[in-house]
């Protein structure tokens, strides 16, 4: 794997590319983030022209695709609008879920609202389905997978807000914007709390793996993508303190 400040490279040939992107960085261009930093711009100085065929929302960290030409973008395109693309999230939340495994079958009208949300809309709304599975409870916190089999704006988000729970610094759709701190979760913790830095202070949501159909083989494909450094910190302080790891789940 060939690493960039912004990203890494899962994946490449001359018709497709794997990348995993850091938090905070568009996928494409915005009409809201006209001037943020760009994934297509930057991997486009790497790899030529990029082409699009689907997002993953800026403060989400993990996996994207683009085509390397417009052959390969058609037949990815069509692959996720007719749901042939598998997309695995693992989340921190914020509380403890008490199902084990849970489906949300709600749909989901994007720009919603003044804030430019998505919000549950049961008459306008676009059919939108998540399921999710609880890996565990660490503390105050929880592990969640989940796997969309939409891909509407936010859906895994807004999905986890209507049943009650928000991803640890979501801006939009959870009140708490409490980080996780190592001091919090450790009993036995000497360090300074003046001079602390969180294990985790923006959205936990990542985009782990992927599969799908090659464009030109039809091959089919999984990837998957490390954890950044912040959460693979809290993993590892997770697991030694709680005994939940997502990555060596039964």
């Amino acid at each position: 794997m060939q690493k960039n400040n912004n990203y890494t490279v899962i994946y490449s040939d001359e018709d497709i590319v794997v990348l995993s992107k850091k938090s905070g960085l568009l996928i494409a261009a915005d009409r809201y983030d006209l001037d943020q930093p760009r994934l297509d711009l930057e991997a486009e100085e790497e790899f030529g022209r990029l082409y699009a065929v689907h997002r993953i929302d800026k403060d989400t960290s993990g996996l994207i695709i683009y085509a390397r030409n417009l052959e390969s973008q058609k037949s990815l395109s069509m692959q996720f609008e007719n749901r042939k693309v598998e997309k695995t999230y693992h989340a921190i939340v914020y509380g403890h879920p008490m199902w084990t495994d849970l489906s949300v079958d709600l749909p989901l009208l994007p720009d919603g609202d003044a804030r430019h949300r998505t919000v549950v809309d049961k008459r306008n709304g676009k059919a939108s389905l998540t399921d999710f599975h609880l890996f565990g409870h660490c503390g105050p916190f929880s592990w969640v997978e989940a796997k969309p089999k939409t891909g509407r704006t936010h859906q895994i988000r807004v999905h986890l807000a209507s049943s009650g729970f928000s991803i640890v610094c979501d801006p939009l759709y959870g009140g708490n914007q409490k980080p996780i701190r190592l001091s919090e979760i450790k009993k036995k913790w000497h360090g300074d709390d003046e001079e602390e830095r969180p294990l985790v202070s923006r959205l936990a949501l990542h985009a782990y793996a992927i599969s799908f159909n090659h464009p030109k083989t039809d091959e089919r494909l999984t990837f998957t993508a490390p954890y950044p450094k912040d959460m693979e910190a809290t993993r590892k302080q997770f697991a030694k303190l709680f005994g939940v790891d997502p990555l060596n789940s039964k």
